[in-house]
């Protein structure tokens, strides 16, 4: 049996190169961390999903200047989404959806929301609100 040529301008399924590797088998997971998990990491794959840098907030800028960073990587699969019908971002520290407030009109764009997304969640984990300031005082061992 003869076998089916690769679709045009790519690589034969199956083969190291294969675009499609990743929906079609579960060996396509690369990373250790993939392969950890049993799942992909899907900014790796996935452009929409990498932040777009033209759209940062002005928070954000200053924050990585500070930190004397280039990306913001640990954020990129931060997005805006939603927990009881209210915009929402979802904080794995605290395990549970941070509601964006009411006052704040949100844009369009997804990129854009995005990019508030993850200036609210680093504001909300520096703030004394957040649940971990209460941990770190309870726990506290120096």
């Amino acid at each position: 049996m003869a076998k089916p040529n690769p679709p045009k301008g790519g690589k034969a399924t199956g083969s190291k190169d294969d675009v499609n590797k990743f929906l079609k088998s579960p060996s396509g997971l690369d990373s250790a961390r993939e392969k950890e998990i049993g799942q992909h990491i899907g900014y790796r794959y996935d452009v929409n999903l990498v932040p777009d840098y033209g759209r940062i907030t002005p928070f954000l800028k200053k924050y990585m200047e500070i930190m004397g960073w280039d990306d913001l990587n640990w954020l990129e699969d931060v997005h805006m989404g939603y927990e009881e019908g209210r915009a929402a971002v979802f904080d794995r520290n605290i395990n549970g959806w941070v509601t964006v407030p009411k006052n704040i009109k949100l844009p369009d764009n997804q990129q854009d929301r995005d990019m508030i997304a993850r200036e609210l969640l680093i504001k909300f984990q520096m703030s004394k609100r957040h649940p971990m300031v209460d941990l770190n005082k309870a726990y506290r061992k120096f």
